[in-house]
């Protein structure tokens, strides 16, 4: 037994190590604390979170998809939702449709033309009885003549079947088509300053023949008549024959027709709109402008101020916004009233609308304050002069 090793003796334990005392600055140094590891709550509620957001976009683009496939009715009313612009406590309301930017006939939004959009507000101002009036703020240069046209329409309609009155109350710019949409009105506000008037139709094309000609390419065209190209970009304008260039002539004088045809038409709409208006507030204290024996004078295309429309009797009142809220009060004989509007709400719907090519977004743009599209080769126009 005296041979046997004796069993290896236990390591001296090491003792802690303790950090030097700063003598200097009178505190001892403590060893900071180790930071315990996060736990995992913060990923698996972001996990939750980003899945909660793919289920709401998958929806959203299954409904989206549906409605471009003909599935739904995007253009239904109901998608626009009441919006309040001011509340006063009032029971009754006083709807305002802004018409902003140029008039088109293209998708505003997806599958709704804005002469459709402004009249699906007017229905849903119709259904709601606590609507006493419309406020219709214009702000616009313009635009296609049968966009213009059926917004006309819509208001004439509305107001002769729902009897509430529509107000236009014109902004910074309330021209030619603005001004054709305001005829139909009960009654319209302009500011001094307003920018208005413009009657009349304006139609363009380019005709690149001579620049074929130049670079050596010359345009081979099959017609069943003689007035198929009409309008044609590459046709022959000069050296021709005396057989061609009457045919030219005729061919301007038809398009006149046209063009006066159109201008004829804007001319009823301000004299049947501005004669209804003034038959409906004959008996006001206040039964707002009558148009000057020489107001066709003036129907030349030419800018107005709203001080000079007003003179000629296409604006019954010089105010503002507010004035034209006061004067939708005094129709309606109500003291005060809510304002709103109609809105849709975003949908991933207008998004894949424009990546699919189903809106219509191309535009120029022009320093009037407006963002104003190109106008289109061959199409009518209610538009000022600097917009082509």
């Amino acid at each position: 037994m005296e041979n046997e090793p004796s069993p290896p003796s236990s390591p001296s334990p090491v003792p802690p190590h303790i950090p030097p005392v700063s003598v200097s600055s009178g505190a001892p140094y403590i060893t900071p604390p180790r930071r315990e590891k996060k736990g995992t709550g913060w990923k698996i509620a972001t996990i939750l979170l980003a899945l909660a957001l793919l289920a709401v976009v998958g929806f959203e683009i299954l409904g989206a998809l549906i409605s471009i496939g003909g599935g739904s009715n995007p253009s239904s009313p109901s998608r626009f939702q009441e919006v309040t612009v001011e509340n006063v406590g009032s029971r009754d309301k006083i709807a305002i449709i802004p018409v902003e930017g140029v008039i088109m006939g293209g998708s505003e939004p997806v599958g709704r033309t804005l002469a459709k959009a402004i009249e699906d507000k007017l229905k849903l101002a119709a259904q709601d009885s606590r609507v006493k009036a419309v406020i219709l703020r214009v702000n616009s240069p313009g635009g296609e003549v049968l966009a213009s046209d059926d917004i006309a329409a819509a208001i004439v309609k509305f107001q002769q079947k729902h009897n509430k009155p529509v107000i236009a109350s014109m902004g910074s710019m309330a021209a030619s088509g603005g001004y054709y949409i305001s005829a139909p009105c009960r009654w319209i506000v302009a500011n001094d300053l307003t920018m208005t008037g413009s009657i009349g139709v304006i139609m363009q094309t380019y005709n690149f023949r001579g620049l074929m000609n130049k670079i050596g390419v010359r345009p081979l065209t099959y017609t069943s008549g003689k007035f198929k190209d009409m309008l044609s970009m590459s046709k022959e304008i000069e050296n021709l024959t005396p057989e061609q260039k009457a045919e030219l002539k005729e061919e301007e004088a038809l398009m006149r027709k046209m063009i006066g045809d159109v201008y004829e038409r804007f001319k009823t709409v301000v004299a049947d709109g501005r004669k209804l208006a003034n038959g409906k507030n004959s008996s006001n204290a206040d039964p707002g402008q009558t148009l000057s024996d020489k107001w066709t004078n003036f129907a030349d295309g030419r800018i107005l101020s709203g001080r000079e429309a007003f003179d000629l009797g296409l604006v019954d009142e010089i105010g503002n916004f507010e004035t034209a809220v006061k004067r939708a009060l005094n129709f309606t004989k109500l003291s005060e009233a809510n304002l709103v509007t109609y809105q849709e709400p975003f949908s991933i719907t207008d998004v894949l609308g424009g990546i699919l090519g189903k809106s219509d977004a191309k535009g120029v743009k022009l320093d009037v304050g407006l963002d104003l599209p190109k106008l289109k080769s061959g199409l009518y126009y209610l538009a000022p002069s600097f917009m082509h």
